[in-house]
């Protein structure tokens, strides 16, 4: 793996996180809509990330340990999918959005969780962002070596 491939790893970690960022956003954002059925109701959403492998340099010799010697070559995101948890039910019979029988339901977003999400996706795009300058420094100290 070459010193420049670090600046695709860390780029692809960064998009991933940004996702990462929006999906909760999102859920908090949605955290108190009330619905009057089940199937309306917002549910909370998580992004869905897998580890993108280099390809193979198609010279033909495969390793019999192929997939321990891979290298990743990044992240991407797979999809976003829905929290199937249960969603919280209120009884509210004066709420204008109750159903028949006088209950209200909120999605199933803990806000508290969201807030730790949030600050680990940070946190992990701060540490991609780290991870660029320091190998934009390490480039620019090799081009200085020749001086």
């Amino acid at each position: 793996m070459s010193l420049a491939s670090v600046f695709n790893i860390a780029g692809t970690g960064m998009s991933a996180q940004s996702t990462r960022l929006n999906t909760i956003s999102s859920n908090i954002a949605n955290a108190e809509s009330v619905s009057s059925s089940v199937d309306e109701t917002y549910r909370a959403r998580h992004p869905v990330f897998a580890t993108m492998f280099q390809q193979s340099m198609g010279d033909g010799s495969v390793s019999l340990f192929a997939e321990q010697d891979q290298a990743g070559s990044g992240v991407q995101v797979l999809g976003i999918v829905e929290d199937q948890s249960n969603l919280k039910p209120r009884y509210e019979p004066n709420h204008p959005a109750a159903d028949e029988g006088g209950y209200v339901y909120y999605p199933n977003v803990n806000v508290v969780e969201e807030m730790a999400d949030m600050i680990s996706a940070s946190r992990a795009f701060q540490t991609n962002v780290e991870m660029m300058n320091t190998a934009k420094q390490m480039l620019q100290r090799v081009l200085t070596l020749g001086q």
